[in-house]
């Protein structure tokens, strides 16, 4: 990690949750091209060498004011809010307090309490937005283009990676859990399989202790269907493998029953796999039906199990929804225009 001087720092992003999530993917990837154009770091417990960062012990004794007065605290969690709220009215720190809202509920009432104490609020969707009491700034997730693309020879990084090389490689990747609609994903991939023997299925993602039932279940229910050579469970891979893993894919189901934002649709379309999502988070906003994917009701199994045979079907068609699905993102969620958006919030907050 390379020393950063907190007297020269205008913006601290912090991350305080050392178990990788979304939040942790946001800071990890915004924060490196974002400190291209302004004095940014995170402050984290332990993130990629290539991220500027501090550890949380430094930010205490960090000088009161940072190099254009008032320093920016961005914070994303309730742990951070209120970490920032400590460091401007218990320890006199200068600081701007922003936060960004991923959540699609009411927010609880001390959540509530800390959103009205911040002097700026970012909502990550439209409907994010609609759930806060509040004035927001609509800022969508970005993706990195130039990671997240299509490979000319899909074969042979399916090879590299231990995936079936041949046939349709359908993926569901994520936290592995109930409200990820995990078994909806299972039994629409068993009917899928029964449909069409060119496809097959990969499940990808962490199941924590006390989902390790949920999962086991799932992998019941594949032997059980006789289908475990085309329907795969893989676990968490290291994050610098996920892109090669959406690479591989011809088409991504998001089939949640719950979710903040929801980056994964956006980062198979920008590898050129269209995405059949249900109508949570931010997919709504994201996936645009019957040209870069389709969209189902939450629970809507028949739709969603009919809708990836229909699109696995006809071959021609879904290569020119993978085409559509790569220009859709590369014109309209690239990373770099996430990063400038809330560059300019930043800016805005120091001048003020």
């Amino acid at each position: 990690m390379s020393q950063i001087d907190l007297k020269q720092i205008d913006v601290i992003a912090p991350n305080f949750k050392k178990r990788y999530s979304g939040v942790t993917s946001t800071v990890i990837r915004l924060v490196p091209i974002q400190a291209r154009d302004i004095a940014i770091c995170a402050a984290a417990p332990d993130l990629p060498a290539e991220v500027p960062q501090v550890t949380p012990s430094a930010l205490w004794s960090m000088s009161r004011s940072g190099p254009s007065g008032a320093r920016v605290w961005h914070a994303r969690r309730n742990n951070e809010m209120v970490a920032g709220l400590a460091l401007k009215y218990l320890l006199g720190k200068r600081l701007k307090l922003l936060f960004t809202s991923a959540a699609q509920r009411r927010h609880t009432g001390f959540t509530r309490w800390l959103i009205r104490r911040m002097d700026a609020v970012i909502a990550t969707s439209s409907k994010s937005a609609s759930y806060l009491e509040r004035e927001a700034t609509v800022i969508r997730h970005g993706v990195d283009c130039e990671l997240f693309q299509p490979v000319e020879n899909r074969a042979a990084l399916r090879r590299a990676l231990d995936l079936p090389e041949d046939g349709l490689l359908v993926g569901c990747f994520g936290r592995i859990r109930h409200q990820k609609g995990n078994d909806l994903f299972v039994k629409a991939m068993i009917e899928a399989c029964h449909a069409n023997p060119k496809v097959r299925g990969l499940m990808m993602g962490r199941a924590t202790p006390d989902n390790a039932d949920f999962l086991k279940g799932l992998k019941d229910e594949v032997a059980a269907a006789g289908l475990s050579d085309r329907i795969l469970f893989r676990d968490e891979v290291a994050v610098e493998d996920v892109p090669r893993h959406f690479q591989a894919l011809d088409l991504y189901v998001a089939p949640q029953r719950w979710e903040g934002f929801g980056l994964t649709p956006l980062e198979a379309m920008a590898c050129g796999a269209p995405a059949v999502a249900t109508r949570v988070g931010a997919f709504e906003e994201l996936v645009v039906p019957g040209e870069t994917g389709t969209l189902c009701d939450i629970e809507d199994l028949d739709k969603i199990t009919a809708d990836i045979i229909e699109l696995l079907s006809d071959e021609t068609r879904l290569q020119e929804m993978s085409a559509a699905a790569r220009a859709h993102v590369a014109q309209t969620f690239r990373l770099e225009g996430e990063a400038a958006a809330i560059i300019a919030i930043y800016r805005a907050l120091l001048n003020t």
